[in-house]
C-alpha cells in the first residue's frame, strides 16, 4: 500500500442526521432545531438513497451515524439505512448519541440492529462549563448514557470531549478527564475549542480560548490519557488496544466512502462531491428521483499526495522520514520503519508541520 492508497478492502458510509432539539453555541454543522416534522421524510430518504446506491457498493466495512444527533431519529429509521447496505462480516456500525436522549430501551435497539459502537457527546465533566458551552445534558447523563450502553451489550463506546472553554480552570479539566476515565470509555475524541464563523461563541471575542490554556490542556489530556492506558493514534484520537475507530482511520487514509443524506459528503476513487445543504432539499430531491449531488471535485496526483501527508501526519503511523523538510524536523520522531511520527510538542504544532509538508510537495 502507498501513503496515497486508502485502506486495502475497506469502503465506509456515512449518513448525517441533521436534527438537534437545540444548537450549540459553538456548533457549526449543517443541523437545524426547527425541522423534527421531517424526521421520518428525512429517514425514509436517506434509506431509499443507500437503497439506489448499494448495487454499487462495495462491502461496507464501517457505518458512522452522525450529525445533528442521530439518536434523534426513532432506532427503527436507522435501521432500515442499515438493511439496505450491503454489510461486510464484521462492520464497524456507529451511532452518535446525545446523553440526554439515551434510554436503556434505545440502546437495546441499537443493539439488536447491529449497532456496536456509541459515541457520546460527554464534552465536559463539569456542570458550569455545559453551560457555558449551550450543552443541555448534566453530568448525571452521562454516567447514565454510558451505563445503559454498556448494559444493552453495545461493544465499543466512544466519548467526546471539548477543551478550552473561558470558564473551565485547569482543575475542571483534570476533573472531566479523571471521571471520564473512571467510566471506562473505549476511545476520546479530545478537541480543542474552535471558533467557527457565524457561531454565537464566534460573536463574543470574550469567550476565545486561550491558545498557551489549550496547550496546557492538551498536554494535560495526554499525559492522563497514556497513564490510564489509551494510545494516541490521532492528534485528537485516543483508544485503548484494539479499539481505534474504522470509520475515521478511512478518513485519513484517504479511503472511498459515500455519504448519504444532506450535506453529506463521498469519495470514490479521488473524487468528492457533497449533496445539497438542507434537509427539505435532500427529501425533494430524493422523492422525485433526481441526484441530490450539489458539487464535486477531482484532485490531482499532486494534490493527493500532498493532502496524502497532511492527512498522515497526524497519525501515529506518521509520514516517511524522506517526505519531512529539515526545519521541522525537531518536531519529529522515529515511527515505523523509515517514517517519521509528531512528538507531543509537534501535535501543538500540527498544522505548522502540514504546511510545511504541503510546502515541500510542491518544490519537486
Amino acid at each position: 500500500m502507498t501513503d496515497t492508497d486508502g485502506p486495502v478492502g475497506a469502503f465506509g458510509v456515512y449518513c448525517h442526521v441533521p436534527f438537534c432539539t437545540h444548537r450549540c453555541d459553538y456548533c457549526a454543522f449543517a443541523t437545524w432545531t426547527d425541522r423534527e416534522h421531517l424526521v421520518e421524510a428525512y429517514m425514509a430518504s436517506c434509506q431509499r438513497q443507500a437503497r439506489d446506491l448499494a448495487t454499487e457498493l462495495p462491502p461496507v466495512t464501517s457505518v458512522f451515524f452522525g450529525g445533528g444527533t442521530p439518536n434523534l431519529a426513532p432506532p427503527r429509521t436507522i435501521g432500515a439505512v442499515l438493511d439496505e447496505l450491503p454489510l461486510a462480516p464484521g462492520a464497524e456500525i456507529t451511532v452518535e448519541c446525545n446523553p440526554d436522549l439515551v434510554t436503556p430501551t434505545q440502546m437495546t435497539a441499537f443493539r439488536d440492529m447491529g449497532v456496536n459502537r456509541v459515541s457520546l457527546g460527554v464534552q465536559s465533566m463539569s456542570q458550569r462549563v455545559l453551560d457555558a458551552l449551550g450543552r443541555r445534558h448534566d453530568p448525571a447523563m452521562v454516567k447514565a448514557a454510558a451505563e445503559s450502553a454498556r448494559e444493552a451489550g453495545i461493544g465499543l463506546i466512544n466519548m467526546d470531549l471539548i477543551f478550552g472553554a473561558v470558564s473551565e480552570t485547569l482543575d475542571d479539566w483534570e476533573h472531566t478527564l479523571c471521571e471520564t476515565v473512571a467510566m471506562g470509555p473505549d476511545h476520546l475524541s479530545v478537541y480543542g475549542l474552535t471558533v467557527e464563523p457565524g457561531t454565537p461563541l464566534a460573536a463574543d471575542e470574550h469567550r476565545h480560548p486561550d491558545d498557551d490554556d489549550m496547550a496546557d490542556k492538551y498536554l494535560l489530556a495526554d499525559n492522563t490519557l497514556a497513564r490510564a492506558g489509551y494510545e494516541n493514534y490521532e492528534i485528537s484520537n485516543w483508544a485503548l488496544p484494539g479499539a481505534r475507530c474504522v470509520h475515521n482511520q478511512l478518513y485519513w487514509r484517504q479511503g472511498d466512502y459515500a455519504g448519504l443524506g444532506c450535506a453529506a459528503h463521498s469519495h470514490r476513487e479521488g473524487r468528492r462531491f457533497w449533496s445539497v445543504h438542507t434537509p427539505e432539499r435532500f427529501v425533494e430531491a430524493i422523492e422525485s428521483g433526481s441526484s441530490p449531488e450539489a458539487g464535486s471535485e477531482r484532485l490531482d496526483v499532486a494534490q493527493r499526495r500532498t493532502e496524502s501527508l497532511q492527512l498522515a501526519v497526524r497519525t501515529a503511523e506518521g509520514v516517511p522520514a524522506s517526505e519531512v523538510p529539515n526545519d521541522v524536523m525537531h518536531l519529529m520522531a522515529p515511527a515505523a520503519a523509515g517514517r517519521l511520527r509528531l512528538t507531543t510538542q509537534g501535535r501543538l504544532l500540527a498544522n505548522e508541520v502540514a504546511i510545511r509538508l504541503g510546502a515541500s510537495g510542491t518544490e519537486d
